[in-house]
């Protein structure tokens, strides 16, 4: 078998907050509102595959499972602004073929006119160092963003992947 190559994947954003702690406290109340707490949480770099689709709701949500996704997240104080983003865009070559994405993700704390504008560029700058020969086309730009009341808070945004390809390459 070859690599796992990410096929299927969702966008989702939460927030939470928390007098205790951030890790367990407005992380996992931000995980909660996000719809991904019962998971154990991989995360990856910022690379889609050609295959890439976006869906609406994942098939299904196994408590304890290992659910692998690209999030920003963004932790602060009491009172203090926090937004994380997330910008993303397909490459398309000469030909229309899609050759896969591009992803980034910025935290700030501050405003969410900031972190929108810091993902673009981010995402320019990744295009325009090493994939400037295709087309970026569908892009988006998602953000969460929180001024907690409570001791700690949390904001996030996760592009979570439900399903993968697996290659035969051959028998041993």
């Amino acid at each position: 078998m070859g690599q796992r190559v990410p096929r299927s994947f969702f966008i989702t954003t939460g927030s939470g907050e928390s007098d205790l702690t951030a890790h367990a406290g407005s992380f996992h109340l931000a995980l909660l509102q996000a719809g991904i707490e019962m998971f154990n949480i991989v995360t990856y770099s910022s690379i889609l595959p050609a295959r890439a689709i976006l869906i609406e709701e994942p098939k299904q949500k196994v408590h304890g499972a290992v659910l692998e996704c690209i999030m920003a997240r963004v932790d602060v104080k009491k009172n203090q602004p926090g937004v994380a983003g997330i910008s993303f865009g397909f490459l398309i070559d000469k030909d229309g073929l899609n050759r896969g994405g591009l992803v980034v993700e910025r935290t700030a704390e501050g405003l969410t006119a900031e972190v929108e504008y810091q993902c673009r560029k981010s995402l320019d700058e990744l295009y325009e160092n090493g994939y400037a020969q295709y087309d970026m086309i569908n892009r988006k730009t998602i953000t969460s963003a929180i001024v907690p009341n409570k001791e700690y808070g949390t904001a996030l945004v996760a592009l979570c992947f439900t399903d993968y390809m697996v290659p035969i390459i051959g028998k041993t």
